[in-house]
């Protein structure tokens, strides 16, 4: 059977399937396509116009199963029209990309893929959500390519500017293109609401020099990014070069795609789901190409894996440091601090990130985990309290 024709027999069906009838202000329904600011729209012209372009970037909420299961999804759909296909993740570093053509190879199991490209210090979240997807590179040979840098280089920009790096620590990221006023305009609420540890209230201010260190550091997350997918587009044969990557890389064109179009690439397909009520007024003209409507994430489930709520970097002389800790977290509840320096779990030492995951994952729902940390001169000892599952 032609590949057309498994596209057609295996794939539109799900992509067709008639949505239930929703409430007027369901702006978009589940397993519907919509234009953003526009109209409703078609799969099929969707996916004809995905595939005809170099580069389709796939958005996700990185915790989102159901983001997964549409990418999946997706990338399916598109490798029936466009066999010939590269796919990029954000979820890895440039430095761990010959795991990828291992895995991509068949040389290595899964176990052996995930502790050679370092998924539990560099990315962090549940393999599961992502096996998917590389399972279907591997089984098809498509190539895997990593889009990211390590979060040290986009950290020191932050803290020291661009400029101020030195070249041969760049990872060979180029100069981004320099951001648009929209882009600094919406990135000012989101920097002015972040708290940072040791720094004053931020200033509704673009002009502000951490503050546009800040956007530096995002843009050059950006930038390496669109330099991969660039470089994957040039591969024999001119393949169709797929993006999966968070949302607000692509959103409002501000992201990835500004980048893309600085590097000469004007024909790709920015994509998102949109969860099942979402605020309509967020979907406005140029969010996206297209979303597509997928269900509300999941209430927390029995089997689901418990989360701190916070994000991780390697503490320069040891430990594990609480780069930022999210609003309304079990962290938070618990007292810990962005800036904090995580050293021991239950008493066992915090050497690095994957470390506090591994405890987390294996905490049962209404326990306590001791928590001993480094704040400036003091060491606390916090506990962590898990909320018992609701019946």
């Amino acid at each position: 059977m032609s590949p057309r024709a498994v596209f057609l027999a295996l794939v539109l069906p799900l992509l067709l399937a008639a949505a239930p009838a929703r409430a007027a202000d369901d702006c978009v329904p589940v397993a519907g396509w919509v234009s953003p600011g526009g109209q409703r729209l078609t799969a099929s012209d969707v996916l004809a116009r995905a595939a005809k372009s170099s580069v389709v970037l796939l958005g996700e909420a990185h915790d989102s199963a159901e983001h997964h299961r549409w990418q999946l999804q997706m990338i399916t759909a598109l490798h029936a029209q466009r066999p010939n296909m590269v796919l990029g993740f954000e979820s890895f570093p440039r430095r761990v990309q010959p795991a990828l053509d291992r895995w991509v190879a068949g040389e290595v199991s899964e176990a052996e893929f995930l502790a050679q490209s370092d998924w539990r210090n560099v990315w962090r979240m549940d393999p599961q959500l992502y096996l998917p997807l590389f399972h279907f590179a591997r089984m098809n040979r498509i190539p895997m390519v990593a889009l990211n840098v390590e979060s040290s280089l986009t950290r020191e920009i932050t803290q020291k500017g661009y400029e101020a790096v030195p070249a041969d620590k760049r990872e060979g990221v180029g100069r981004p293109a320099p951001p648009t006023d929209a882009y600094l305009d919406w990135l000012v609420p989101i920097w002015a609401g972040h708290e940072r540890p040791g720094a004053k209230p931020a200033k509704t201010d673009r002009n502000d020099p951490e503050f546009r260190r800040f956007v530096e550091s995002q843009q050059t997350w950006d930038r390496a990014m669109a330099e991969v997918l660039v470089s994957a587009t040039k591969r024999p044969g001119a393949p169709l070069v797929v993006g999966v990557m968070g949302t607000g890389h692509i959103n409002h064109g501000y992201g990835v795609p500004h980048q893309l179009k600085a590097l000469g690439v004007t024909d790709f397909v920015a994509l998102l789901p949109w969860d099942r009520g979402a605020q309509c007024k967020n979907l406005v003209a140029g969010l996206a190409d297209a979303v597509f409507g997928v269900a509300a994430p999941a209430a927390a489930r029995a089997g689901e894996r418990p989360r701190l709520g916070v994000y991780l970097d390697k503490a320069p002389d040891g430990g594990v440091l609480i780069r930022q800790v999210e609003k309304g977290s079990i962290a938070e509840a618990t007292g810990i601090r962005e800036g904090d320096v995580l050293v021991e779990m239950a008493g066992v030492p915090a050497k690095q990130a994957g470390d506090l995951v591994e405890v987390v994952q294996r905490q049962a729902p209404g326990t306590w985990l001791p928590l001993k940390v480094k704040r400036g001169s003091e060491t606390l000892e916090l506990i962590a309290k898990f909320p018992a599952r609701a019946k």
